[in-house]
This record gives C-alpha cells, structure tokens and sequence, in this order.
C-alpha cells in the first residue's frame, strides 16, 4: 500500500507540474524559482515512464507517459536551430551579455575574452562604480570606446559598452535595478536601441511578483525602433512572464541558434554543477540569429551569452 501510494504521488506531482509549465500557473516562492529546473523534470517524467512500463504499471507508464511527452515537446524548440543562413543578407552585430558579479579584480580577463571574441555591444550587469575603474584601467576604451553607464553600488548596476557611438535614452523606470539603455546606428542598418536588463531574483514570493512585475515594463518590439535586451532575467523560458515578454515582439538568441538549454547559473563554482538558463538576449523579431552560446565569465557566478545578431538593411526593417 505505502509503494501504491508513493508511485501515485510522485505521478501526481508530475501531472501538476505539468500542467503548471504548460498553462502558465506558477506563482509564489518556492515554485517560480523551482519551474527553473523544467528540463530536469522533464527526464524524471521519461525515466518514471520507462520505469513504470518496465513493471508494468500501465496506468502510470500512461500518466507519466504524457507528462514527459508535453515537457519534451515544450522543451524541443530551444535544441532545434532556426539561425539566419551564413549569406542572408543584413548587417552583423555581436552583442554580449554578462553578469560580472560586481568583480574589479578580473577586468583584464574579461576584456580579453571581449576583444578576441570581436563583440561589438557589451551588456555589463552587476556594475559598481569601483568596477567602472578597474575596466577603465584594464583599457576597455581601446576596445569599446562608447559607453552609456548606470553604475550603483554592491550588484544595482549595469552599463553598455560599445564600438560604435551611442545615444543615451529612456531606460525602464521603477525598477530595482539601474537599467542603462542606448541607441545605436550600425551602418547600413536601421537604428538599434539596447537596453541592459537586471531582473531581481524570485528568493520570495514579494521577490517573485516583484520579477514578474519588472519583466511587465520592459518595453516591446517589433515595431518602430529595432530593441535588443541583453543580461540577467532570473528567468528561464519555462516562466510565463518571460514568455510573455517574447511574445510582445522578441526571439530568444540561444534558442534561435539551438542552444537555448545550456545553463548559465551557477557558474564557477566548484560544489555546484551550471543548472539553469537565465541569461538572455532577446532580440526583436525582425532581427535574425546567426550564433548564440554561454561563454566562461572569469570571477562571476554566471556565464555570459555571446550573440552575433543579423540586423535588417536599413530599407528592409520595416521601421
């Protein structure tokens, strides 16, 4: 009866997690922060499955069965690339997304992994005035000349560093964080706004309406002005809410390029494996992905995420 009841129950909670990620219903602390780890569920359900028929439990390999189907098949669409092809034709950006955990002591790493990268935007999150010196001094104006920053101490800030000049404009306002935001003209292209987003972490569940509130007033695309979001969502593509924000005229960079279930939290940690993926950079709609990947960031607890972006010809972007 206690092994009935237990296979039971861990079905049951397969069927509720399943239908939770599928129809958007997660809420409050501990299940925001926990549909994180979807993909992982999603191989218990298979495992559960294959268990279960291999004992011939038919009613459970059915259940079981079916939540692993749904979860694979929400999950499938960030494996399989939809990247622009080598000649489409338009204009080539490399932006990079990184939390650098406020740290001053690795500039020079990571302005040397900017530089042999080739990036052209550089989406700096967790960014202390301190730090703004140790980059000045490690020579990120030979690389990145252009900068638009919004430096505050302890992990509040962030900034834009960039090889083509930059338009300081209107970030997001009532946010936790200092959210820098620019406009940029690549030639040939139409003009490009990029904005540096740092969403808090759902650690309860006022932090968790918090996030799901703060990734509401990141603006849209799609229309008018190309926009680029680049940084750290605390959020992976099984919530809502940034699906949401997809919907609203954006397409995830990893998982256009196949990538999109490569975590990127928490890194550099040597007790603890990189499990989830809330490093983003979502790009409009009308912009094209040629690559995506997480990249090692030295001294932070996340990974960044390398985009080399197709922008639409000037006459062909619909702006």
């Amino acid at each position: 009866m206690l092994l009935r009841c237990l296979r039971w129950g861990l079905a049951g909670a397969l069927v509720a997690w399943t239908l939770i990620r599928a129809l958007g219903l997660e809420r409050g602390w501990p299940l925001v922060p926990l549909l994180a780890f979807t993909p992982y569920v999603a191989l218990l359900a298979l495992s559960v499955a294959v268990l279960a028929l291999w004992r011939r439990w038919w009613a459970g390999t059915l259940v079981t069965g079916a939540c692993a189907a749904i979860l694979i098949a929400l999950l499938v669409p960030r494996a399989v690339p939809d990247r622009a092809p080598e000649d489409a034709p338009g204009v080539r950006l490399r932006v990079l997304a990184a939390n650098i955990a406020a740290n001053d002591v690795t500039a020079r790493q990571v302005l040397a992994r900017v530089r042999r990268w080739d990036v052209d935007v550089f989406s700096v999150i967790e960014l202390p005035p301190a730090t703004v010196l140790a980059y000045d001094s490690a020579g990120i104006r030979s690389v990145l000349p252009h900068r638009e920053l919004r430096p505050l101490p302890a992990f509040r800030g962030t900034g834009l560093y960039s090889r083509l000049p930059l338009r300081p404009v209107a970030g997001p306002r009532r946010t936790e964080f200092a959210l820098a935001a620019a406009e940029l003209d690549p030639p040939g292209a139409a003009p490009l706004q990029v904005i540096a987003v740092h969403v808090p972490a759902p650690t309860s569940g006022e932090a968790a309406a918090r996030l799901r509130r703060e990734l509401r007033t990141l603006p849209g695309a799609g229309r008018g002005t190309l926009r680029v979001l680049a940084g750290d969502f605390n959020a992976t593509l099984d919530h809502a809410p940034l699906r949401d924000l997809l919907d609203r005229g954006y397409r995830d960079a990893a998982e256009q390029a196949g990538t999109g279930l490569r975590p990127t939290w928490p890194a550099g940690r040597q007790l603890l494996p990189t499990l989830v993926t809330i490093d983003h950079v979502l790009a409009d709609r009308r912009v094209r992905v040629i690559s995506a990947r997480s990249v090692a960031i030295p001294g932070s607890d996340h990974r960044g995420v390398l985009a080399e972006l197709l922008l639409p010809d000037a006459d062909r972007s619909g702006v």
